[in-house]
């Protein structure tokens, strides 16, 4: 009954609140090669995650009191994993116009595995789609790569291995009440929720990572690289805005960036273990190699435990939802506090094939944005990565969002060489 499993830690009863659509989000692998039958992916998926108890769990809300949300064993005794498997003739844009608008049913684990029509001919796409509170995008990656030939199945030990109190904790970051200046998106045809794909060429993800490698430096990471070619979108979007002048330095605009919070040695958690946390998005700043060695070191992080307040914080959110909903819906979500979130997910391999079939890119699914703002994901393997956009705002803000950024990032990738950097319009 309702009332006597354990209750969601304060994250994960946030996203159980989320006011802008169901919390679904999604992990999608891109695969060359003929779809393997849903018989062959039917017993991949029984074999390799048999006994995570993650995958059985059901989302239920409390009839009284603060009414918090809770995680119950599913009806049915040893959920079989692979009766989650859905087999459907669409490609991941298509999906995504559908399902991920729609709330999973009650009393059942709130997950599926899609096997989608790939965007070409000889392709194929693999989709985890879920309720954000069951998973983090780590947790989803550990389980598709335990699919991949080669790769150990989950290890159901370790995925049960709470992280405890040791956190990894972004350095810095501002309070908590600090807001800055909303940026306004393209606004183009009707406001909805959308979501866009693309492909982001491998050899000018290269060159922005070796714009600042002179005189010694390494070179960017690719998740500073990702946060510059944000900032220039940004910077774009205020070029055009009304009002807002983007060379004025005195308001900070931010960037909200989830940092997964597991330790060195609790990698295999499943779960939801990471932290929302906030940097600065150097719009001021107008040439792209400024830009990229500004953010430099932004996610600088360190290992050590909660202290005494944030437990306190953690425990008081925890116990108001409610009240915590409202707070965020008015400030914690409203475009001044950040009007971009930036989500980078890697799929470290354990394999590169599916059965046989070679893994071409990896796609992350937001959940839908609050009002006015835009979620940039980035997801990678071996063979590249690609760039997911999601709004509020419509299929057009969407697309045009996608290609300032393809823009941004040739950009830097100029900067670096020498090359003439033209400006966005």
């Amino acid at each position: 009954m309702p009332g006597s499993g354990a209750r969601l830690p304060f994250m994960e009863e946030g996203m159980a609140r989320w006011p802008f659509g169901p919390p679904n989000a999604g992990v999608a692998l891109d695969f060359t090669g003929t779809p393997p039958t849903p018989a062959e992916l039917r017993n991949l998926v029984a074999e390799r995650w048999a006994g995570v108890p993650r995958l059985a769990r059901t989302l239920v809300r409390d009839r009284r009191g603060a009414r918090r949300h809770r995680w119950l064993p599913a009806d049915t005794r040893g959920v079989d994993p692979s009766a989650h498997l859905r087999h459907d003739d669409v490609t991941l844009p298509d999906a995504v116009r559908t399902w991920f608008h729609t709330p999973f049913p009650d009393g059942r684990p709130p997950w599926n595995l899609h096997l989608l029509r790939g965007t070409a001919d000889g392709d194929f796409t693999l989709l985890f789609r879920m309720h954000h509170s069951l998973f983090d995008g780590r947790s989803v990656t550990t389980l598709l790569r335990a699919l991949l030939d080669g790769a150990p199945p989950v290890d159901v030990p370790a995925s049960l291995a709470d992280p405890g109190p040791l956190r990894r904790t972004p350095v810095g970051g501002p309070g908590v009440f600090t807001v800055g200046l909303p940026v306004p998106l393209p606004a183009k045809g009707d406001r909805a929720p959308a979501y866009t794909v693309v492909r982001l060429p491998p050899d000018e993800v290269r060159a922005a990572r070796l714009a600042n490698g002179a005189d010694g430096h390494p070179g960017a990471t690719t998740n500073e690289v990702f946060l510059a070619a944000v900032s220039g979108v940004l910077r774009s979007c205020l070029l055009r805005g009304p009002g807002a002048d983007p060379d004025d330095a005195s308001r900070q605009v931010w960037l909200s960036v989830p940092v997964d919070q597991r330790p060195p040695d609790s990698g295999d958690f499943l779960g939801n273990a990471f932290t929302n946390v906030r940097v600065p998005a150097p719009v001021s700043l107008p040439g792209p190699a400024a830009r990229l060695a500004a953010c430099a070191g932004l996610l600088t992080t360190t290992i050590r435990r909660r202290n005494a307040v944030e437990r306190l914080v953690e425990g008081l959110v925890t116990a108001l939802p409610g009240t915590t909903s409202a707070l965020a819906r008015d400030r914690l979500f409203a475009p001044d506090y950040a009007p971009a979130a930036c989500s980078y997910v890697h799929l470290r391999e354990g394999g590169r094939t599916l059965a046989g079939r070679k893994l071409r890119a990896v796609n992350l699914v937001p959940m839908i944005p609050p009002a006015d703002t835009v979620t940039f994901a980035l997801g990678g393997c071996a063979r590249g990565h690609t760039l997911s956009v999601a709004t509020n705002s419509g299929a057009e803000d969407a697309e045009l969002l996608a290609e300032e950024f393809l823009h941004e990032l040739r950009s830097l990738g100029q900067a670096g060489s020498g090359g003439c950097y033209v400006p966005g319009p």
